[in-house]
């Protein structure tokens, strides 16, 4: 199985025996990434069974505080609506009683405003808003592999991420601690 993660942190949590993931990476760069992790775990296990984008998400839906587990029943990337896996999907949410389900955004910054966030959630239907997710739906389809999607916020929809926080993300998922700092 391989799972695609946005952060170091993130990454550590989700290894394990049989797992291959995927850290960090946009747009083609990931893409080129979990190509690669499909056609590894297809060597070496002798077929890939799909794919879980697996991480940190933001709010969009009022309601959804942090920590709070979203389960993802669809993918949007742009006018591209992109089922995940029911079977899947009804698994996690079975093993996480208190998820939530809903629609996931997948973009390709940030969204760091709270006017931003109502406006999307309000124009989309989304409930949160990752980076990843529809890199991870994009490449499953093309490949006929389930995908499913794992999210846990962390910054609710009526609170502003920070230029910092922003600013202390790489590209390879680490932290820039100086920039952070800097705040910018």
């Amino acid at each position: 199985m391989v799972i695609v993660v946005g952060l170091a942190f993130e990454a550590r949590i989700a290894a394990g025996p049989g797992i291959r993931v995927v850290c960090g990476g946009t747009g083609r760069n990931l893409i080129a990434m979990l190509t690669a992790a499909i056609a590894e775990a297809r060597t070496l296990f002798g077929d890939c069974p799909g794919i879980i984008s697996f991480g940190v998400a933001g709010g969009l839906a009022p309601q959804l505080r942090p920590g709070t587990c979203v389960i993802g029943s669809a993918i949007l990337s742009g006018s591209n609506r992109m089922p995940t896996n029911q079977k899947w999907s009804q698994q996690l949410l079975q093993t996480f009683p208190d998820a939530v389900s809903g629609m996931l955004l997948g973009v390709s910054a940030p969204i760091c405003d709270p006017g931003d966030k109502r406006a999307l959630h309000v124009n989309t239907g989304a409930i949160a808003v990752d980076m990843e997710s529809h890199v991870v739906a994009t490449v499953g389809a093309a490949h006929g592999l389930p995908v499913a999607a794992m999210r846990v916020i962390t910054d609710p929809a009526e609170r502003a991420l920070p230029s910092s926080a922003v600013a202390a993300m790489r590209p390879n998922g680490t932290t820039n601690i100086g920039a952070m700092i800097r705040g910018r």
